[in-house]
């Protein structure tokens, strides 16, 4: 054996050369592949809605894609003299063709699925994302059965190669987010990693026929002389890892969650945290690649020692977050530090367990498809069990104490499947089982008040806990001791129905019969605190509302408060648990006479789907001719732009928006009987005294001038017209599905 390191190539020897194209190549692959799957769960997200069942099919769906081609992959490492290059070539052009159609097809097809059951819409999501991830999975096993029978050493090999198409992907995260995403939308993103695709199938064409074509087919004589036999058997290996996928998806979808939370829903959340992950593991790789290459031997029992260190990550994720959320926006660069520490141990993880499990032969690159394989399945059943099961069972940090749980349980199998002496291995399994020990009392004690000092960031005006919290798949819901209700860390509504204190700007649906004769059936999306609800169900002119809310812990919530209980069984009410886009979709003969939407800040993530032209049209074709439209813009000009370019009639009305297709008419006779007659569980909303006030003072001639007034900035008015607000937004982008609104722009600082 030469006195180099197995796996160590001189940089001037041409195999180094052809290891170093094909880690390029490999790494620019990587990039338009996260670039697919952002724009295509978006799209797929939009058709089958938000909700956690629609999340989780799509991240499954292509979890158990990439399983399939990495078995494809493994196939085809067996078959010698297949130009490797040519074929890489090859799987870059196909998924580069099915780039360029994939969203219109996405959207022909997922409407043809909506209404189906969950297992029906999960095989055609599987389905539509097969072709590319299929293709996305091959290409790892096919370059590692090519460089493990070079090296003689599979553990490096997919380190190297894991490394470098993580991190390519990984870079595309953070790209998407600060200048695809905002700059480009969705479309010309897909363009531009089909043009990385084609640029990729380019470099490998032209390297294969400048190189020795004789080097680059797949499969190589195996070199004797550095060969090894697998230090474990295969089957436990396959196992450990499983469950180092499961582990590492499901910290992933936690990670998720709380920084979602802590940043009140921001579009950016998912892809940054993507982002961070990604990288890790690819750097945890490429150690693992480096430890297998020139240290052999002693690579179990350094991956051990990672797998307790990212445990460790894990534990003090959120007591850490609990104690520097003063930091404000600095506690985003902690969390995303923290998660790129915790992956980077983790990710040490499948390149030793190749090293541990795969002889580098003939059959090197079929086996790692199946390790791989394993790998992304117990990926897929992490992101099904926590994501769908355990989020709804268990608060935020129950699930920190079972992963971490869990995460020690892995190193402890995998410290007792390892060739070591007893002394080391108790040693381990000591270290491991106090670590666990200390878990379970002391991470809640530790982060008592987590989601509280999320929320406030540590500000002089932090209203103590929170009275309620509610935790389920769908998100967080807290209340705090005023009565304001925040969805996933951003204010979401308060628990008001008194006209007269009005400190929720409650007057909004109390208005309904002023811009509509006769609201009889009413539409409702979005539910938060309830009082929108209670008021637009009891008023005196509607004589059906229906509701469509995404997350079923607002019904738990509004049974709990008294000032609002009673919707729940008001029979005028009929309550769906929804997306609201995909309820439309569901429901194309419905007609209502208003369709309110009360929904989110304008900037949150998925918000833009509630927002664009393209919802609006949805919305239009669920109107009555003289059908109204009244729903919230939380002061975005885009969205107000895109209300009055989208309807031939309309006004702002506050902070929302009154459009429809016949003209407005602005009844305050009819909105003065109206109140006069309204009741709630009973009670009048005008007491005789406030009857009186109002009359005696004036009181319904001021409110009338306050919607009329034309003299005010067009920030005080009540009411402005669409011609003004034409006017004030000139050169203001309306909202699309494709560019999603301000969601990506919003928090770099561009609106």
């Amino acid at each position: 054996m030469s006195s180099r390191s197995v796996g160590q190539e001189s940089a001037g020897e041409p195999g180094g050369r052809w290891t170093r194209l094909l880690c390029t190549l490999f790494f620019f692959s990587g990039f338009p592949a996260l670039i697919y799957q952002l724009v295509w769960q978006r799209a797929l997200f939009r058709i089958f809605g938000v909700n956690i069942e629609s999340v989780t099919i799509v991240v499954t769906a292509f979890m158990l894609g990439l399983g399939l081609g990495s078995l494809a992959g493994g196939w085809l490492s067996k078959r010698r003299n297949i130009p490797l290059l040519l074929l890489l070539a090859t799987i870059e052009l196909l998924t580069g063709s099915f780039g360029i159609v994939s969203l219109g097809v996405f959207d022909k097809v997922g409407v043809l699925a909506l209404g189906m059951p969950l297992p029906v819409i999960g095989m055609v999501t599987l389905a539509l994302v097969a072709v590319p991830t299929l293709l996305m999975g091959a290409t790892l096993p096919v370059l590692v059965g090519h460089l493990a029978n070079r090296s003689g050493n599979v553990g490096s090999s997919v380190g190297r190669l894991y490394y470098v198409n993580t991190l390519g992907a990984g870079a595309a995260c953070l790209i998407s987010t600060v200048l695809l995403f905002p700059f480009l939308g969705m479309q010309l993103s897909v363009y531009l990693a089909v043009s990385m695709n084609v640029m990729v199938a380019l470099g490998a064409l032209g390297a294969y026929w400048r190189s020795d074509r004789a080097t680059s087919s797949v499969a190589f004589d195996q070199m004797a002389s550095v060969a090894k036999t697998a230090t474990l058997r295969f089957a436990p290996v396959t196992a450990l890892a499983f469950a180092g996928g499961f582990i590492s998806l499901s910290y992933e979808v936690f990670f998720v969650r709380t920084l979602s939370y802590a940043t009140g829903g921001s579009a950016a959340a998912f892809s940054v945290t993507l982002g961070a992950f990604l990288v890790g593991l690819a750097s945890g790789s490429r150690q693992a690649g480096d430890w297998c290459a020139t240290s052999g031997d002693d690579a179990p029992r350094r991956v051990v020692g990672s797998l307790l260190k990212a445990n460790l990550v894990g534990l003090l994720f959120l007591p850490l977050l609990a104690h520097l959320a003063w930091l404000e926006r600095g506690l985003l660069g902690v969390a995303l530090l923290m998660v790129y520490v915790f992956a980077r141990y983790w990710g040490t993880l499948l390149p030793c367990l190749a090293h541990l499990g795969v002889t580098p032969d003939d059959r090197a690159g079929m086996r790692t498809a199946l390790l791989y394989l394993a790998n992304i399945a117990g990926s897929a059943v992490g992101s099904v069990l926590t994501g769908f099961v355990l989020m709804d069972r268990l608060s935020l940090v129950q699930i920190a104490t079972v992963l971490v749980g869990t995460g020690l349980t892995c190193g402890l199998l995998l410290a007792a499947a390892l060739p070591a002496t007893r002394r080391a291995k108790w040693r381990q399994a000591g270290l491991a089982v106090a670590v666990g020990a200390l878990v379970v009392p002391l991470l809640p004690a530790v982060t008592s008040g987590v989601l509280e000092a999320l929320l406030w960031k540590g500000s002089p005006d932090a209203k103590g806990q929170f009275t309620h919290v509610i935790e389920n798949r769908s998100g967080i819901i807290t209340v705090d001791r005023t009565g304001t209700v925040y969805g996933n860390g951003m204010y979401d509504g308060r628990f008001n129905t008194d006209l007269m204190n009005d400190t929720n700007g409650i007057v909004r649906p109390y208005a309904l019969s002023l811009f509509h004769r006769q609201p009889r059936d009413v539409l409702m999306i979005g539910l938060a605190s309830g009082s929108w609800a209670q008021v637009i169900a009891n008023n005196p002119q509607v004589a059906s509302l229906t509701i469509v809310e995404i997350n079923p812990g607002y019904l738990q919530l509004l049974a709990q408060t008294p000032e609002v209980a009673s919707v729940l069984t008001n029979p005028k009410v009929h309550i769906v648990t929804d997306d609201g886009r995909r309820w439309l979709l569901l429901n194309a003969g419905r007609r209502f006479d208003v369709v309110v939407s009360n929904t989110t800040w304008y900037f949150r993530a998925n918000a833009a789907n509630l927002l664009s032209s393209e919802f609006l049209a949805l919305v239009k074709a669920h109107l009555k001719p003289d059908g109204v439209f009244f729903y919230n813009t939380t002061d975005s000009e885009r969205v107000q732009r895109t209300a009055c370019l989208a309807f031939p009639y309309g006004a702002r009305f506050s902070n929302h928006m009154v459009v429809s297709l016949s003209p407005l008419n602005w009844d305050f006779e009819n909105w003065h009987r109206t109140l006069d007659a309204y009741r709630i569980d009973g009670r009048p909303v005008l007491s005789s005294e406030s009857r009186q006030m109002l009359d005696d003072r004036g009181g319904w001639e001021l409110l009338k001038a306050k919607f009329t007034a034309t003299d005010a900035s067009s920030h005080e008015q009540w009411v402005e017209p669409c011609s003004r607000i034409l006017a004030r937004t000139a050169g203001r982008a309306p909202v699309t599905d494709d560019n999603m609104g301000s969601e990506w722009r919003h928090d770099l600082g561009l609106e």
